[in-house]
């Protein structure tokens, strides 16, 4: 076995999988065949749940049956409101989140069941559930009566819905939807492969998801897109643009969401979530927050030869659509347990213990000296 350190796990291949290919040199993301530019617009982040899940695009007929059952599985068992409520209003949404993705395992008497079609309908559970109690948490902490789920709405109308108590305009709705497509699922990333590896062990699925949401939390991860609306608010106008990244630069500052772990060349989601922004920002009659991240990505281009990511870009669209800035990161973990749960079904299926070797740079050969000599 080589002993060969690769640090970060960089360019080591852990698993083979059929659910999405990120192409970085290109700047290409592959769901299941398909071109991400070929669906964003295209298809419904329903029929994105479907064919990550399916290995393919839904009938027309099977596209009803998934939405009706995300539909049903959105009711949230009474003890889990009660824990959301009772959380501190100052609680971080993430933290309110995986807390009730845990609980979620608590009060589903299906938990433990480890058949594949138990599985897969905790998948949809999750899928459906998460969205709602991100709404509640987010109600709950403004003292304001919660909203419960329409069924007649879809995934990416009724999160929008829950959240501010009006039915979304359409314009809103579709934005939001191609947003929970373009987030679906990106290869082996930290999230990815946290929840590989503990469903790896055989655990649950609530424990797989609610690792997979402890990682995503991080800055480095789905965390970025947080930071960046906190820089264009520190940067204040397009005019200090440029001041702010040449003293950033001096001071070797990270700028938030710019370059990319993967992508050599511009992150193909991004595009989309410019012209999004674009559009929003043009409605609105606020452009400067577009006109800011637009001087940023050509001064990084140009500087330092790195392009925006999907982060940079979807960080306007959100503070476009007036959601608050700290349920940026829980919107990623709302559109990505798609992909998440897609994952923990796809290892089950043929699974090995993920568990990777250490290089060991201790000392040895110590000896224990008395404690009344130490």
């Amino acid at each position: 076995m080589s002993n060969t350190l690769a640090k970060g796990l960089e360019g080591i291949v852990a698993a083979s999988t059929r659910l999405s290919d990120v192409r970085g040199d290109i700047g290409q993301l592959i769901y299941c065949g398909y071109d991400i530019n070929e669906l964003a617009g295209k298809v419904s982040y329903e029929e994105v749940v479907y064919l990550l899940h399916h290995n393919h695009l839904p009938s027309r007929k099977e596209l009803d049956e998934l939405k009706s059952a995300l539909s049903a599985y959105r009711e949230i068992p009474k003890g889990v409101i009660d824990i959301i409520k009772k959380l501190p209003k100052t609680t971080p949404p993430m933290h309110a989140i995986r807390t009730a993705v845990s609980a979620l395992g608590c009060f589903d008497t299906t938990c433990d069941d480890d058949t594949m079609d138990a599985q897969r309908r905790k998948a949809r559970r999750l899928i459906a559930q998460i969205p709602v109690v991100t709404a509640y948490f987010h109600r709950a902490r403004q003292k304001k009566e919660l909203v419960h789920p329409d069924p007649v709405l879809g995934e990416a109308a009724n999160f929008l819905y829950m959240v501010n108590g009006e039915k979304p305009t359409k314009e809103m709705e579709d934005t939001m939807d191609v947003c929970y497509v373009l987030h679906a699922d990106h290869g082996m990333n930290a999230s990815t492969f946290s929840a590989r590896v503990t469903i790896a062990t055989l655990s649950d699925m609530y424990s797989a998801i609610t690792t997979a949401i402890g990682t995503l939390k991080g800055p480095l991860h789905g965390g970025a897109n947080e930071g960046v609306i906190k820089m264009l608010q520190e940067i204040g106008s397009l005019e200090q643009v440029d001041a702010f990244i040449e003293d950033a630069l001096a001071q070797k500052k990270k700028i938030m969401g710019i370059g990319h772990r993967v992508y050599k060349v511009l992150d193909p989601r991004a595009p989309h979530l410019k012209r999004m922004a674009q559009l929003l920002s043009a409605k609105l009659g606020d452009p400067k927050w577009i006109q800011m991240s637009e001087r940023i990505a050509e001064l990084m281009l140009q500087k330092k030869g790195l392009n925006a990511n999907v982060d940079f870009y979807s960080a306007t669209v959100y503070f476009s659509l007036g959601i608050p800035t700290d349920l940026f990161t829980p919107i990623f973990a709302i559109s990505r347990t798609s992909g998440w749960t897609a994952h923990v079904l796809e290892q089950l299926a043929d699974n090995r213990l993920i568990r990777p070797q250490s290089n060991y740079i201790g000392p040895v050969g110590l000896k224990v000296v008395p404690i009344e000599q130490r």
